[in-house]
């Protein structure tokens, strides 16, 4: 398997080299350059497997260059139920109304985003060891990535983090479960401004050649394919639960900002997994519901992006959205590059003509919820069935019940657990005990380690400097 970047000026690449490079080096992201096909024999093999079996079947098709039997300690020793609190790793279970969760909240910092950033870190340790590397992780975080990777990545051997965060602009539990690390290869820096600009330094410093190179620069944002592979795995072992025979199709609703977590369902679909439908929902920063509705996508600016009370989703310039509109304009690299000069001018593009494309041959829909529909969906959702939602999901399962058709089955995908959240479920539900691990427990209490920047690429690149040349 080789990878391809959606600018279509970059060399083809082995999956070791795209797990290390986070951006392509003339600005894209790489992209399997074809997706393997699965039919519905192989479909039904799978259907039995554990969780960490059936992700060696999945990225084995993927990763060609690290041999299959290191490959599958890689995922045993990442999906496992010591991490993942229980061997089913993503449970189903169903509302009082149909509607279905797959959990995916059950790793070290209870986000859907340890379910790859579990897979980076082994995978980042394994190909390091092996190439005789050290790497600098540099990534950008709304709430939950930054704690996923840094969890991750503690203590790895070769290994440095550099994450940036928007300042006060988390949950105070997702502050804390990144500020209260000590380990010595973790740094936290806060940036004086709105997530969107943590992720534009981000891509600013992959951009800078010969700095990347000099600092061994890689990132964990979803601009890393190694995550979006990851994330792949979970729409199958989500399908299975969900279903009895391989002749029923599933539609998934993704509470999304970054589009990565959909973006992998995307990948599930077009390998051949019984999907009927993507549904997308965001929260009050509603671009991508604007595209998915009128074909028109106008990122905005940080000034125009709104802090809410699902702060994850606080994003108004999707990074892998590049992904599939390489797919949506049948891998056109010319075309994604005049389309993103046009974002990069603050333009936006225009693609209505492609409406009919988008929604009957991707699947695609969307749909927005507010901060009181999450109030409102939370407290239902815990009067009917009691149990506690987090805010995100909670938009997933609004816009889920908004759109779903007759006898559509549908999986909302978890984001969180309702502990990261706690002031947002009072809000909705009353003074209520929110569970948490006990292992978090106090955990805000706990002395803090960060350092704030302005919103400057060269103050991030000194911090970075300073460290390296410890």
């Amino acid at each position: 398997m080789k990878y391809i970047s959606t600018r279509g000026e970059t060399a083809y690449k082995p999956f070791n080299e795209v797990l290390l490079m986070g951006l392509a080096p003339d600005g894209g992201l790489m992209l399997p350059e074809t997706y393997p096909q699965i039919d519905a024999v192989t479909l039904e093999k799978w259907r039995g497997l554990s969780y960490s079996e059936l992700a060696f079947e999945i990225m084995s098709l993927f990763v060609t260059d690290i041999p299959a039997d290191d490959l599958r300690g890689i995922l045993d020793r990442t999906y496992t139920a010591e991490v993942f609190n229980g061997a089913e790793i993503t449970p189903v279970r169903t509302l009082s109304d149909g509607i279905k969760i797959q959990a995916l909240s059950n790793g070290p910092t209870l986000a859907f985003k340890d379910m790859a950033m579990q897979f980076l870190g082994n995978a980042f340790e394994y190909v390091l060891a092996k190439e005789g590397k050290t790497l600098n992780i540099l990534g950008a975080t709304s709430g939950d990535t930054g704690s996923a990777a840094e969890y991750a990545l503690r203590g790895k051997k070769g290994i440095n983090v550099f994450m940036l965060s928007p300042e006060g602009k988390m949950s105070d539990f997702q502050r804390a479960q990144m500020f209260s690390l000590q380990d010595e290869n973790i740094h936290n820096i806060a940036v004086e401004g709105m997530f969107d600009d943590c992720q534009d330094i981000v891509k600013a410093v992959q951009n800078d050649a010969e700095f990347k190179a000099e600092y061994q620069i890689g990132t964990v944002n979803s601009i890393n394919w190694g995550r979006i592979v990851a994330q792949v795995v979970y729409y199958f072992a989500g399908y299975f639960k969900a279903t009895q025979s391989n002749e029923q199709k599933v539609s998934f609703c993704v509470p999304s900002g970054n589009f990565g977590n959909v973006c992998a369902g995307h990948i599930a679909r077009m390998m051949g997994l019984p999907i009927g439908r993507l549904i997308v929902a965001t929260n009050e920063n509603d671009v991508l519901d604007e595209f998915f509705k009128t074909g028109r996508y106008l990122p905005r600016t940080a000034e125009h992006t709104m802090v809410t009370s699902s702060p994850s989703m606080d994003i108004s310039k999707a990074s892998n959205f590049e992904r599939f509109i390489f797919d949506l304009t049948d891998r056109d690299a010319a075309r994604v590059r005049a389309l993103w000069a046009q974002v990069g001018a603050g333009e936006g593009f225009d693609l209505s003509a492609q409406l009919d494309k988008i929604r009957h041959q991707y699947g695609f829909v969307s749909g927005k919820s507010t901060h009181q529909d999450r109030l409102q969906t939370i407290a239902e959702v815990y009067k009917t069935g009691g149990e506690l939602i987090d805010p995100h999901t909670a938009d997933g399962i609004k816009v889920a019940r908004e759109v779903r058709e007759v006898g559509e089955i549908v999986v909302c995908l978890e984001t969180a657990l309702a502990a990261k959240f706690e002031n947002t479920i009072r809000e909705a539900v009353g003074e209520v005990a929110v569970p948490r691990p006990a292992a978090l427990a106090g955990l805000e209490k706990l002395p803090q380690r960060v350092q704030v920047v302005p919103n400057d690429t060269d103050a991030v690149k000194a911090i970075i400097s300073k460290v390296c040349k410890k």
